[in-house]
């Protein structure tokens, strides 16, 4: 199961990827269920880097550390966690399209389920939609203004 999210914001591709280059500068004016943001290794965007996150989804406390798997400048991002958890969620994507007037964000959360862990768990999914929903009318408010 995917989960996506499309936001359409009036700026171009290299301030959206210059947003995510400088997470650690505005990671809690994102979401106000943002908690803390730091690289592990270096701090540069690239593949193979990693950052440790810490963010409430649903009242519930998540801790990531996850490695960035594919890195595409004024283009695309994806990252795994680590560990576990990286079963489970085996990527989180942002997709930069351009367009003639500004660019689409469209943020991928890939969740392995089936149909019963989907049924039962579709309380949990409807949260992070939430949370994804919020993340891009606020990266939009951040980036137009």
């Amino acid at each position: 199961m995917i989960l996506e999210g499309r936001t359409w914001i009036d700026t171009d591709p290299t301030a959206v990827f210059r947003f995510f280059e400088t997470m650690e500068d505005h990671y809690e004016d994102w979401h106000p269920d943002h908690i803390l943001f730091r690289w592990v290794n270096g701090g540069e965007l690239k593949e193979g880097a990693e950052a440790y996150f810490e963010e409430r989804i649903g009242g519930e406390l998540q801790k990531k550390t996850v490695v960035f798997t594919a890195v595409e400048p004024d283009r695309f991002l994806e990252f795994r966690p680590t560990g576990w958890s990286g079963l489970l969620l085996p990527f989180i994507s942002f997709s930069i399209e351009p367009d003639d007037d500004g660019c689409t964000i469209i943020q991928r959360i890939k969740v392995r389920t089936g149909p019963i862990g989907r049924f039962l768990n579709r309380r949990e999914f409807e949260t992070v939609r939430a949370h994804m929903r919020e993340e891009g009318q606020n990266l939009k408010r951040l980036l137009e203004n």
